[in-house]
């Protein structure tokens, strides 16, 4: 039977993500490491010089994957149970797992977000995140995708699931196409 694995906006993407992500840090890190070595073995300067020109040249797109890996590092794919709790409301509304959003000032770990007509709620777990703050970037960014901007952010899980269970089905609603376009942009936003 072929394993998948879990797409963005799925439960336990973070995790994946992740270890995917060191695994291409790490085989770049053995080809610089090959290219030095390399470049030890040779007495030709001509060699030495191309094969370290290439060894820094490969040091950039190492460096370009570990930058994102490190800020989103301390953010795990939340607990099963957190699935668990979640999972009914899927027959409800779209539900979007593991996703991190980013702006300049923050990055926001959001371990479910609810996209439904009446607007996007977010649970995000970073402590130290601005929620007023968040939720402006995030409502401009929406008004620029054309979206309605009703974007809140809570940082309570109890809320969460409270404003969770206060949904009506996402179905008792005209369908436009905002929640699906939604769930798209959301996901691309998402590192």
């Amino acid at each position: 039977m072929k394993r998948t694995h879990p797409e963005k906006g799925q439960y336990g993407y973070r995790n994946y993500h992740k270890k995917a992500e060191l695994l291409k840090i790490a085989a770049g890190a053995a080809v610089i490491l090959i290219q030095l070595g390399a470049r030890m073995l040779t007495e030709r300067v001509s060699l030495q010089n191309l094969l370290t020109v290439m060894a820094i040249v490969s040091v950039l797109p190492v460096a370009n994957l570990a930058a994102p890996l490190l800020a989103a590092f301390p953010y795990r794919t939340p607990g099963e149970d957190f699935h668990q709790k979640l999972m009914p409301y899927e027959d409800r509304t779209a539900v979007l797992y593991d996703l991190i959003l980013t702006s300049k000032e923050y990055i926001m770990p959001m371990d479910g977000i609810l996209i439904h007509p009446t607007g996007v709620y977010c649970y995000c777990t970073n402590p130290k995140l601005s929620v007023q703050k968040a939720e402006v970037f995030l409502n401009q960014m929406f008004q620029s995708h054309r979206l309605d901007p009703h974007v809140k952010i809570l940082t309570d899980e109890k809320s969460f699931f409270k404003r969770a269970a206060s949904l009506k089905p996402a179905s008792e609603y005209e369908d436009d196409g905002s929640v699906e376009y939604t769930v798209n942009l959301l996901k691309n936003l998402s590192m």
